[in-house]
């Protein structure tokens, strides 16, 4: 009589996930537009669309934000047309509550830089 004996089974082998390939596509992608523009990547683009080196396209919008800073702080308004209005707000004084103590405190007056969008820039985005 045969004697049958026991065999350990064998784990079923794994499949490899097919290789991806790299298409002609997806390496002539176009990058993706950062999250975040900063005023690097602004300077990017304007050089590329002018045909300027970047390094002056940084300077010009340097000197622009500059130029706004001089001017509010003069008090003046800057109307930039398609974009909107950069002015100076004073805030008056004012009686606040601490949060943690729930102690009343004086707020003194400050300034801060307000800004209202355009209804052109406002149309464009919604």
């Amino acid at each position: 009589m045969a004697v049958k004996r026991k065999t350990a089974k064998k784990a079923p082998a794994k499949k490899k996930a097919p290789a991806k390939k790299k298409t002609a596509a997806k390496k002539t992608a176009a990058k993706k537009a950062p999250a975040v523009m900063t005023l690097k990547h602004l300077a990017a683009e304007l050089a590329d669309k002018h045909d300027i080196p970047k390094k002056q396209s940084e300077e010009f919008l340097g000197d622009f934000i500059e130029l706004i800073g001089k001017n509010l702080k003069k008090g003046q308004k800057i109307r930039i047309p398609s974009l909107g209005i950069l002015q100076v707000r004073k805030r008056a004084a004012r009686m606040g509550r601490n949060p943690a103590t729930g102690e009343t405190i004086r707020i003194k007056a400050s300034k801060k830089v307000a800004f209202r969008v355009a209804k052109d820039l406002k149309e464009r985005v919604l």
